[in-house]
């Protein structure tokens, strides 16, 4: 029990050993670097998940179940009430089978018209995720696929990254990696595209937001029209205001502010870096993930 004694900051548990970046600080919130009240809080969560027959040994370890407790401000209601909800919806979804049999077999050409992909890391060592709405067809994307399909193609590269990229760039960091660097490219992107594909947009954000909580870290909107000030308007409205404090929305002058937190071997040439991928940086997945094996777990 705590106590006035017990002072207020605790570690959860001894960093793991593969953690070799001395100056990895944990942040607040995170393990190595909990409150006691926090603590109570992981403790409880994992306690009465296992009582109640509900706790997945290979997927809910520290790491996973602190994203969703900064989720909700370790509130613990709303902690457990968040991780249920998201428990079921993977079952009604069909995450499982998603995540062992999902193949975007249309992904080369859908790739022409909605260019989607992760590419290498940046100098935090998360992975960089990229989009590219400016180039978006609506026609011409859903003669190739569907919205439901988009959807499951989110869900299985989420699935992919948690299982897979982070943990291999946490070993190559030598500290814990748990989201991700996104850029949003809007270069000749119109009003009229973004509203047709706006229910698309929300239902993305929903599960970005609520199934797959804290895995947002640095977000760069770039090329922004003037008019994206009424979309944005629209945007916000979805998210939660920690998410919106984690965008930055830059204009046609971004490069600079990217190669600040990209390196330019790995950002591609026409953002402004150096790399240039055999076949097209959209359509090669480049990065430590596809160098090297995850290690076991992050917690």
């Amino acid at each position: 029990m705590a106590s006035s004694a017990i002072p207020q900051q605790a570690s959860a548990s001894p960093l793991p050993e593969w953690i070799t970046d001395k100056n990895y600080v944990p942040p607040p919130g995170y393990l190595g670097n909990l409150t006691v009240t926090q603590l109570h809080c992981l403790d409880k969560l994992k306690r009465e998940l296992k009582e109640e027959g509900k706790f997945v040994e290979e997927r809910m370890d520290d790491a996973m179940l602190l994203r969703f407790c900064r989720a909700r401000k370790f509130a613990y209601d709303a902690v457990k009430e968040m991780l249920l909800s998201a428990e079921q919806w993977r079952v009604d979804f069909g995450v499982e089978d998603i995540r062992k049999n999902f193949d975007f077999k249309e992904k080369k050409e859908v790739d022409k018209y909605y260019p989607q992909y992760y590419h290498n890391v940046d100098k935090d060592g998360r992975p960089v995720y990229i989009e590219q709405l400016g180039k978006l067809d609506i026609p011409a994307l859903y003669q190739l696929t569907t919205q439901e399909r988009q959807l499951q193609r989110l869900v299985y590269e989420y699935e992919k990254s948690l299982s897979t990229r982070v943990k291999v760039c946490s070993e190559r960091a030598g500290h814990p990696v748990e989201n991700f660097c996104t850029i949003l490219d809007l270069y000749n992107v119109s009003l009229a595209n973004f509203y047709r594909v706006k229910d698309f947009v929300f239902q993305a954000s929903g599960i970005g937001q609520n199934r797959y909580p804290e895995t947002m870290g640095k977000f760069y909107i770039i090329n922004a029209p003037w008019a994206f000030t009424a979309v944005w308007a629209v945007i916000k409205g979805w998210l939660d205001p920690v998410t919106v404090a984690k965008i930055q929305i830059l204009g046609s002058g971004y490069k600079d502010e990217l190669l600040k937190q990209i390196p330019a071997e790995s950002l591609p040439k026409e953002f402004g870096g150096k790399c240039e991928c055999p076949g097209g940086c959209s359509m090669s997945d480049t990065g430590p993930w596809n160098e090297a094996k995850p290690v076991e777990s992050s917690a």
